[in-house]
């Protein structure tokens, strides 16, 4: 019971202590704070046992630092909360998809802080309803303070400072399969595993498949680690934080490929619409994940990345690394919880209202908590190389007007926007052909853009021509001054010849499919120069024809200009770093 403890100012009541992050959070409390623990739940009998563990493990002080107490957070009201003497409610219960914020309301309502570790993309989205009520009683009320979205805009307002622009987010997060798993992160994987995520990607709101967009990606200190896409609330914070120009894109993986694999496989019936979630299945997939937990590591890791521009106009790639072992990788999302805690109870954090914790905590405060933890982090910064035109032309690149230099060094990644004409498919075949490879349909004026981002090996470039997107994969070849394009399973070789006043020029030169060469005279005839105009813009002029004379597959030709910054609502507004 409450009485247990001895009188105190500075107590904090914890939602969700007996779970997987909240026992973590507790300890971290006990251990690095002089502020009491009250445990609230609906289970006197495992409450009153975890307090017993607590108080008999030192350091106690001479008294009993937790205590608990029976309740049921579901209909809390605030004279309850406000009779428990506390000072900050912090709410680590979970799963925050499609929940409420009875709790947070009832914490306001009684004049007490309120920190929570939502992950939930909803949840955290829609917690700005409580602003008003929160300053009208002055006090704190953050949500999000975990891994995401607290630590990872932590981290990239560090990797951001005093740039001019941001083009590409990446968060990526990997934990060891050794960690354990409660229910309710189960439970928030696969309420979207399948399902339409919304994202921000290619300059543009888009949607792709939860735990889709998958790759294997080297985590830093911990080896090749699957990766696949997570909905988070970073995906709507970020873009418009930090004036995303290109992607934000935040994906996380299991350890052991089966298990990773295992998941995007059962998350297909979701996407073909036969079910709509996996989450009735929780159970189920925790159990068989539980009967892995002997295999893999106890190392987690996470990465935030982005590129952009600095301060002074230079091209740049900033990573922020975290790598997590000894079984301390389940302490990460509490930390931001713990920071916080720890900034309201000394009076640093004291700005009144309702948000999500980005922009509260800076990365030097949250990296503080990892003391006595086998957690480290790491910054670093740097600038890209030569582009894969300049690589290939050499000293011919110097040739070319400054327009087409820009575009072909795109640094760590650039976007350009501008008008074409299109002439469409003439012949059965070739419309055939054209509609396979998606390329545009006839325009006498449309919008263009293009965005071009480096990749291993090469450049990928992205084309939009109104509605209608399509992609190719841009490498060097073994044959010295040629460039390899790749379309899916074709690939074209083309020379880059340079000609009067900088023209850049493209023939074909050779074609295959996979490894298998294909003769030379049925390769589409291509007809392909970049220059400059009149007003200074780069400009394009394609041609694609099958071979013999089976018809046009597309023309497009017009300008392009690279991409101004958008305004960026973290320059414009305040924050409230705790210092």
């Amino acid at each position: 019971m409450i009485e247990a403890l001895a009188p105190t100012p500075l107590r904090v009541l914890v939602i969700g202590g007996g779970g997987v992050f909240g026992r973590r959070l507790v300890t971290g409390l006990l251990e690095s704070t002089r502020l009491d623990v009250v445990l609230a739940g609906r289970d006197a009998a495992r409450l009153a046992a975890l307090v017993a563990r607590r108080n008999d493990a030192p350091p106690s002080r001479g008294r009993a630092r937790v205590a608990s107490l029976n309740l049921d957070a579901r209909n809390v009201t605030a004279d309850a909360l406000r009779a428990i003497s506390a000072f900050a409610v912090m709410d680590a219960s979970g799963p925050f998809q499609g929940g409420d914020y009875r709790l947070a309301r009832a914490a306001i309502d009684a004049g007490l802080h309120y920190v929570d570790l939502a992950d939930a993309r909803d949840f955290v989205a829609g917690f700005g309803v409580l602003d008003a009520a929160a300053k009208a009683m002055g006090v704190v009320a953050l949500t999000g303070a975990s891994s995401t979205p607290a630590l990872s805009n932590a981290a990239l307002d560090a990797l951001t400072a005093g740039w001019r622009r941001v083009d590409q987010v990446e968060i990526a997060i990997s934990p060891g399969n050794r960690a354990p798993r409660g229910l309710s992160v189960v439970r928030s994987i696969l309420s979207y595993a399948g399902r339409p995520v919304r994202l921000f990607t290619g300059g543009r709101w888009g949607a792709a498949p939860g735990w889709g967009m998958m790759e294997r990606r080297l985590m830093p200190r911990v080896g090749r680690r699957w990766l696949s896409l997570v909905e988070t609330p970073d995906l709507d914070i970020v873009p418009e934080r930090f004036a995303v120009q290109g992607s934000a894109v935040v994906r996380a993986g299991l350890e052991l490929p089966v298990l990773h694999l295992s998941l995007w496989a059962a998350s297909l019936p979701v996407r073909l619409g036969l079910i709509r979630s996996l989450s009735p299945m929780a159970g189920f997939f925790r159990g068989a994940a539980d009967f892995f937990l002997p295999f893999g590591t106890d190392r987690g890791a996470m990465t935030v990345a982005a590129t952009g521009m600095d301060g002074e106009g230079r091209s740049v790639r900033g990573l922020w690394s975290l790598t997590a072992q000894g079984g301390d990788g389940p302490f990460v999302p509490t930390l931001p919880a713990l920071a916080a805690l720890r900034a309201l109870a000394s009076g640093r954090l004291t700005r009144p209202g309702a948000s999500a914790c980005v922009g509260v905590l800076s990365l030097e405060k949250i990296e503080a908590e990892f003391r006595g933890r086998r957690i480290t982090s790491r910054l670093n910064f740097a600038r890209p190389g030569p582009g894969l035109y300049e690589k290939i032309l050499g000293e011919k690149f110097a040739l070319l007007p400054a327009p087409l230099r820009r575009l072909h060094r795109p640094g760590w990644g650039v976007r350009a926007r501008g008008m074409a004409r299109v002439d469409g498919a003439q012949g059965p075949i070739a419309r055939i052909a054209s509609v396979i490879l998606r390329l545009p349909p006839a325009a006498d004026r449309t919008t263009v853009s293009v965005d071009i981002t480096p990749v291993r090996r090469g450049e990928r470039w992205v084309r939009d021509f109104g509605d209608r997107r399509f992609a190719s994969i841009l490498s060097a070849s073994a044959t010295p001054g040629r460039l390899v394009e790749r379309f899916g399973a074709v690939a074209f070789e083309l020379d880059l010849p340079v000609g009067p006043r900088g023209v850049l020029g493209m023939p074909i030169r050779a074609w295959r499919v996979g490894p298998l060469p294909l003769p030379r005279r049925l390769a589409p005839i291509s007809k392909a120069i970049e220059t400059v105009d009149e007003e200074g813009r780069f400009c394009f002029d394609v041609e694609l024809r099958l071979p013999l004379r089976l018809g046009r597959l597309v023309r497009y030709r017009g300008w392009l200009t690279p991409d101004e910054p958008r305004p960026s609502t973290m320059l414009a507004s305040p924050t409230r770093c705790a210092t």
